[in-house]
C-alpha cells in the first residue's frame, strides 16, 4: 500500500511537472510570437504575422484577420492561414463580415465555440468551403478603437478550444494591436514624406515651363505610386457635353482607357466632377451607384475620385485611383494628402491654360498683322491685276485668248473672296464672340495627338465661324469628340484625317481612318449616339469604306438647324 501511495504521488508530480514545462514553452512561444509580431513596420507584413503566430500558438488548422471597414459594420480586409491559393479560389469572394464573423463585429468580445453550424448566428458555408467545428475569435484594439478581429478554427487532433488558448489569443491580440498602432504611424510618417518629396518634384515641373500632358502624368504616376493604385487616370469635361473624356491613363488597361468618353451620371469620375468633393468607393468593379458607360474595372475593388479644383464650379477635371479587389478602403488619413496633391493638378492645368492663353493673344497679333499685310498688299494687287486684264481683254481678237482672259479674272476674284474669307477668320476675337468654331475644332484635334500617339491631319473651308450657329456648333464639337474618340480607341489606325466644311446650307464634317474599319458584329453604341445627334439636328450620318481600307465617317448638319432651335 504505501508503494502505490508513493507511484500516485510520483506520476501527480510528474504531470505538474510537464504541465510547468508545457506552460513555459508556451509562455516563451507567446513571447516569441509577441516579438516576431512587433519587429516589422509593414503593416500588411504586421498582420500576416499576427494571424500566423495566433494559428500556430493554439495550434489551429485554420486561421484569419478580418479588418473592420470605415463603416464598422463590415470586413474591408479579410487574410487567412491554412488556406491554399486553389482553395481560396474556389470558394470565391472573400467574406464582408455576416453570420459568425458579424457577431464579433457587433459583441467585439472573445467568444469560443464548441460547434460553429450550432450557434444562431452561423449562416453556414459557401461552396468549395473545407468543414470547420470548433472556433475562438478574439477582437483586436488599436488604442480605443476595434481594428479587427481574429478568427481560428479546428484545433488539431480534434479537441476543443480552452479557456487557456482564449487567454494566450487575447494576450496576442493586445501585443498585435500595439504593432499595429506602430506599423501606421510609420507608414503614416513615411507617406507623408512621400508625399512631400512629389509636392517639392512637381512644383519643380511647374516652374520649370513642363507641358501641361507631362506634369498631370507626373502627379497620377506619383499619385499611383504613394496610394499603391493598380490604376489611375486623369478626366476632363468634353465641351458642349455632360461627359468626360479619359485624357491619361496610367496601370490597369491604361491603354484602352485613355480617350475613353464616359458619363458625368452614374460614374464615380462624374459624382466626384459634379459634387466638387472626392468620392470613395469599396468595391469599383460591383458598387451598384456606378454602373453606367463601359464596364472597364474587373479585378477593381477600393477606389478614390478626387477632383482637380477646389470647389464644383472650378472643377477642372477627376483624378479617378483604383487599388485591387483584395486590398484595403481608402482611408480618411489617406484622403487628405490627395486633396492637397490634386490641387497641385489643378494649378498645373491653370498654368498651362494661361500658358496657352498667352500663346494665342500673341497669336492673335500675328494674325492682325498678316491680315493687314493681306489686305493692304496682296488684295490690292490682285484687284489691280483684275481690273487690267479686265481693260486688255477688250483687246484682244482672238476669242480663245479672250475667254481665257476672262477665265483668269474670274479665277482671280474667288481668290480675293478666299483670301478676305481668310481675314476675317485671322480677325475673329475669341474674347469677343467666344471661342470660335476653328480655334475648338483645331484644339480638340491636337489634344487628341496624345491618344493616337500621332497627330491627326486637319483641313477646314468656309465661313465657319459666321455662317455656322453657336448651337449647330456645339453638336459638331461632340460629334467630332466622339469620332477622334472612336478613332483611338477601335481603330488601331496610323492616320486620321479631319475635314470640316460650311458649304452653301450645311455643315459636314468627316473623319478618315487607315485602321482595320468597323465590324459589322461590333458594338456600335457610339455611333448609334452620333447618328442620333446628327437627327436631333436635322442632319445625317454616313458609314462609309474607302477603297484603300479603314473607314470614313461624314456627319451633316444643316445650317438653319440652330435657327429653328
Amino acid at each position: 500500500m504505501p508503494q502505490m501511495r508513493l507511484d500516485e504521488l510520483l506520476e501527480e508530480l510528474q504531470a505538474r511537472i510537464n504541465a510547468a514545462r508545457g506552460t513555459r514553452d508556451r509562455v516563451h512561444s507567446l513571447l516569441e510570437a509577441v516579438v516576431s509580431v512587433g519587429r516589422e513596420l509593414d503593416l500588411s507584413q504586421v498582420l500576416r504575422r499576427i494571424v500566423e503566430a495566433a494559428a500556430l500558438l493554439v495550434d489551429a488548422q485554420y486561421g484569419a484577420l478580418g479588418v473592420i471597414g470605415p463603416d464598422g459594420r463590415t470586413l474591408s480586409q479579410f487574410l487567412t492561414y491554412g488556406l491554399t491559393d486553389e482553395e481560396i479560389t474556389r470558394i470565391g469572394p472573400l467574406p464582408a463580415g455576416h453570420g459568425i464573423l458579424g457577431e464579433l463585429i457587433r459583441h467585439p468580445e472573445p467568444l469560443r465555440l464548441t460547434d460553429l453550424s450550432a450557434h444562431e448566428a452561423s449562416y453556414g458555408f459557401p461552396p468549395h468551403h473545407p468543414p470547420m467545428r470548433t472556433f475562438l475569435g478574439v477582437p483586436i484594439r488599436v488604442r480605443d478603437e476595434v481594428f479587427g478581429n481574429l478568427y481560428l478554427t479546428d484545433k488539431r487532433g480534434g479537441a476543443d478550444f480552452d479557456a487557456e488558448d482564449e487567454s494566450v489569443i487575447s494576450t496576442l491580440s493586445v501585443a498585435a494591436g500595439v504593432a499595429i498602432d506602430n506599423a501606421r504611424l510609420y507608414e503614416a510618417s513615411q507617406r507623408q514624406q512621400r508625399w512631400l518629396q512629389a509636392n517639392a518634384e512637381i512644383t519643380n515641373s511647374l516652374l520649370s515651363g513642363s507641358p501641361r500632358l507631362e506634369v498631370l502624368e507626373l502627379i497620377a504616376r506619383r499619385a499611383q505610386e504613394i496610394t499603391g493604385a493598380a490604376l489611375a487616370d486623369v478626366s476632363v469635361p468634353v465641351t458642349g457635353t455632360d461627359d468626360l473624356v479619359v485624357e491619361l491613363a496610367l496601370g490597369a488597361d491604361g491603354d484602352s482607357r485613355r480617350g475613353l468618353v464616359v458619363p458625368v451620371e452614374g460614374t464615380l469620375s462624374g459624382a466626384a466632377y459634379k459634387a466638387g468633393a472626392p468620392v470613395t468607393t469599396a468595391g469599383l468593379a460591383e458598387d451598384d451607384r456606378y454602373t453606367a458607360g463601359p464596364r472597364r474595372f474587373e479585378g477593381l475593388g477600393p477606389a478614390v475620385a478626387a477632383p482637380l479644383g477646389t470647389a464644383a464650379k472650378d472643377t477642372r477635371g477627376v483624378l479617378l485611383l483604383a487599388r485591387r479587389q483584395a486590398d484595403p478602403v481608402f482611408t480618411d488619413g489617406e484622403l487628405q494628402p490627395l486633396l492637397s496633391f490634386a490641387a497641385q493638378a489643378a494649378i498645373a492645368l491653370e498654368l498651362a491654360q494661361r500658358r496657352s492663353d498667352t500663346e494665342q493673344l500673341a497669336l492673335l497679333e500675328d494674325r492682325d498683322r498678316i491680315a493687314r499685310d493681306l489686305h493692304d498688299l496682296a488684295i490690292q494687287r490682285l484687284f489691280a491685276t483684275g481690273m487690267t486684264l479686265q481693260s486688255a481683254a477688250r483687246l484682244v481678237q482672238h476669242e480663245g485668248a479672250a475667254e481665257r482672259v476672262s477665265r483668269a479674272v474670274g479665277d482671280l476674284d474667288e481668290t480675293i473672296k478666299i483670301i478676305r474669307s481668310t481675314i476675317f477668320g485671322l480677325r475673329a476675337r475669341e474674347e469677343d464672340t467666344g471661342p470660335s468654331l476653328r480655334a475648338r475644332v483645331a484644339r480638340a484635334v491636337g489634344e487628341t495627338a496624345t491618344t493616337l500617339g500621332f497627330p491627326p491631319r486637319l483641313s477646314m473651308e468656309g465661313l465657319l465661324d459666321t455662317d455656322v450657329p453657336p448651337q449647330v456648333a456645339d453638336h459638331v464639337m461632340a460629334a467630332l469628340t466622339e469620332m477622334l474618340s472612336n478613332a483611338a480607341r477601335h481603330a488601331h489606325a496610323t492616320r486620321v484625317e479631319v475635314a470640316l466644311q460650311a458649304i452653301s446650307d450645311e455643315v459636314v464634317l468627316t473623319v478618315t481612318d487607315n485602321g482595320r474599319g468597323i465590324p459589322t458584329d461590333g458594338r456600335r453604341s457610339g455611333l448609334s449616339n452620333l447618328a442620333d445627334r446628327a437627327r436631333s439636328v436635322g442632319g445625317t450620318l454616313q458609314i462609309e469604306r474607302p477603297d484603300e481600307g479603314g473607314s470614313q465617317l461624314v456627319w451633316r448638319a444643316p445650317l438653319t438647324a440652330g435657327l429653328a432651335e
